[in-house]
Parts: C-alpha cells; sequence; structure tokens
C-alpha cells in the first residue's frame, strides 16, 4: 500500500473522529481487515474506512449481528472467526488465502474487558486468549496477504492499562488467583509488545505494526460490567450517561486506529504506541525488548503458529 500520496495533517488529537482523519484520502483498491467490525470503535473504523473507499472484511463470531449492523455500507463484507478458537482463527485464514487477496490494512479491534473467569481452548484465560493469542494466531497465519504488495500496516488496540507492559510469566493464564482487571492490563500489555516485536520482525517485508488506545469511549466492551459498577467508579450516573470529561463519541475513539492504518507521517514510527492521534510511547528499551520477544516465543509455543519460525 502506497501511501505517500496521502497528506499528513499534525493537527488531529483527542477530539479528532476517524471521518475528519481520513478526510480526502483515497483507499479505492485497498483492502482492510477489522475484527469486531461491527460494533463500537470498530464500527466506527469500518464505515470511515469504507467511505474512503477500502473494501473492509470484518470477521465476527455472530456473523448474523454483524451482518445487521453493517447492512448498508457499501464495500463490507461479513466473515465467520471466533478469536477464542483457534480451528476458526485457521478456518477463516485459509479461506481468506483461497481468495487470492493481499491485505493493506489489519486492525485487531475486536476484544473483550473484565470478563468473569473464564477459560477456553486447553484451558487458558479468555481475555488473554481473545485479546492476544487469537490475534497473534491471526496475523501470522495471514502473514502471506499481508507481504503480497509490501507496505503492508497491522494496528493492535491496546489501552491504557497496558501503557507500562506487564506480563505474569509464572501463570499467565491465571490458574491461582484471578482478578479480571489484572487479566484484562496483561492482555493489553500483550498487545503492545506484539506490535512492538511484530514490527521489528515484519518490517523487512514492509509491513509495519502500532498499539493504540482508543481512551474512555463507551461501548459494548463494558458489557461485562454491571452498571452499579461502573456508577460507583464515576464512570456513567444512573441513567447511564457519561460522567468523566475523558470520554469521547466511538467516532473519536476510532480516530487514532484509522490514523495509525494510513498517515504517511508513520512510516518511520512502526512498533510504537499511539494515543490522541499522536505517538506516546516506543518500546525500543532492553527490558521492552526482551519482554516482546519472550511473549512472542510464549505466543508461538501456545499456538504453535510463527510466521517467521519453523512452529506450526
Amino acid at each position: 500500500m502506497t501511501l505517500s500520496d496521502q497528506s499528513d495533517d499534525l493537527g488531529f488529537g483527542i477530539d479528532s473522529t476517524a471521518t475528519e482523519v481520513l478526510a480526502g484520502i483515497d483507499l479505492t483498491g485497498k483492502l482492510a481487515i477489522v475484527t469486531g467490525g461491527y460494533s463500537g470503535l470498530g464500527l466506527a473504523a469500518t464505515r470511515a474506512l469504507a467511505a474512503a473507499g477500502a473494501r473492509v472484511v470484518v470477521p465476527a463470531r455472530r456473523t448474523d449481528v454483524a451482518r445487521e449492523a453493517v447492512a448498508g455500507i457499501e464495500g463490507v463484507e461479513v466473515e465467520e472467526l471466533d478469536l477464542a478458537d483457534l480451528d476458526s482463527v485457521r478456518a477463516f485464514a485459509d479461506r481468506f488465502l483461497a481468495s487470492g487477496r493481499s491485505i493493506d490494512i489489519l486492525i485487531n479491534n475486536a476484544g473483550i474487558m473484565a470478563t468473569p473467569l473464564t477459560r477456553v481452548g486447553p484451558g487458558w484465560e479468555a481475555q488473554f486468549a481473545t485479546n492476544h493469542l487469537g490475534h497473534y494466531a491471526l496475523v501470522n497465519r495471514l502473514w502471506p496477504a499481508l507481504t503480497a504488495e509490501g507496505g503492508a500496516r497491522v494496528v493492535v488496540l491496546s489501552s491504557g492499562a497496558g501503557e507500562t507492559p506487564r506480563i505474569n510469566w509464572d501463570d499467565v493464564h491465571f490458574a491461582e488467583g484471578y482478578d479480571k482487571w489484572a487479566a484484562y492490563s496483561q492482555s493489553k500489555s500483550a498487545n503492545i509488545l506484539f506490535a512492538a516485536e511484530l514490527d521489528r520482525l515484519g518490517r523487512a517485508a514492509g509491513v509495519r505494526a502500532f498499539s493504540v488506545n482508543p481512551g474512555y469511549i463507551l461501548t459494548p466492551l463494558q458489557r461485562h460490567l454491571a452498571k452499579e459498577e461502573m456508577v460507583g467508579a464515576g464512570w456513567i450516573d444512573e441513567e447511564g450517561n457519561a460522567l468523566l470529561p475523558e470520554f469521547r463519541a466511538p467516532e473519536q475513539g476510532a480516530a487514532t486506529q484509522v490514523w495509525a492504518a494510513t498517515a504517511p507521517a508513520l512510516e518511520t514510527e512502526g512498533g510504537s504506541y499511539l494515543q490522541a492521534c499522536k505517538v506516546a510511547k516506543t518500546f525500543e528499551g532492553p527490558e521492552d525488548r526482551e519482554a516482546a520477544e519472550r511473549l512472542w516465543a510464549l505466543s508461538a509455543e501456545l499456538t504453535g503458529v510463527d510466521a517467521f519460525g519453523k512452529s506450526e
């Protein structure tokens, strides 16, 4: 994907919308995949990318709900994918690769937050499995399509909870002492470290990767939280209205991910952690590099997939 013909607007910030970020940008002929692109931030990104001319593939666990949500958006197709099921990830990737199409943009947007203790696959903790391992396997299985034409970008949705990445190496699946917020924070830390290592490994093939903190947005991501918990935290009032001044609309929350996917200014900033359409942090220090490499090795071992190694 060649982005040099796009104009940079360094004035983008926390109040910018996905539509504003893509104003004047022609993505005709480009293909984007947005996991979870039928709800919340993902739907806002899907709409903006499609409006800019991109063909958008929306992998979804609930395909009926997804098709209803994107109905009427030209250039969008829905495919079945359950990120918590590695067989489903393999099947989606196999179908896509068989189509012979290349990928210009892959936004790993889908996720779950603060869930009750849930085990998936071979007993994996669901937030780590869904938010990180499923996306890790997806990217690695789609690698031939990401490298087919060069210049692809991979965007991984993280959060403020992962700005200082921490992985519980001794008990990554919380066999003991499960805490829903600690598990969520770990999965978001993994998103950051994954993007950093993917960029390091993939840049020679022309693929750049970024992690993104979308900010405070009320979306279905909070579906596992009781209203009382969010009221007690000061997020919302009894009627469900946002109280924190930091809260933004989904279209604003999606701005940084579409900026990460298209901005020419980022062609030399791969591996960075972005927020409010700015580079907030890089992860090139020795401790971050060591953690990123360790996470990649662990992910390859758990999933059996590594586009850069010998795992299957």
